[in-house]
């Protein structure tokens, strides 16, 4: 399945980095949700698809939602945006900025 092929479907998350955690490298806390697809496996790394899960307010261990945008990092993996709401592209951008804002991408949307 290519990562195109997830937008508009329904995913299963599990949740490694709840809202508040710390990114195991980097000086970042996370503002929002940020897991992966279980079962799944990014062309780019051979890792899990990354997932941003938009909505939630407190820090969760795993979310079942629609995929309803995907990003495109240039020369870097692909990651899936997951919620239970509508967003426009402007607020998704604004609630993913914490960590692509390091990084060059396209945001693709339904």
């Amino acid at each position: 399945m290519t990562i195109e092929e997830y937008l508009g479907k329904e995913v299963h998350a599990i949740i490694d980095r709840p809202i508040g955690s710390k990114h195991p490298e980097y000086d970042l806390i996370y503002p929002i949700n940020y897991g992966y697809i279980p079962d799944t496996k990014s062309e780019i790394d051979n890792e899990p698809i990354d997932a941003y899960v938009l909505g939630p307010k407190g820090p969760l261990k795993e979310f079942t939602g629609k995929v309803i945008a995907i990003v495109k990092r240039e020369n870097d993996e692909e990651k899936l945006v997951v919620t239970n709401q509508n967003f426009p592209k402007e607020s998704i951008e604004q609630l993913i900025d914490f960590q692509e804002k390091y990084f060059k991408h396209n945001l693709i949307t339904l």
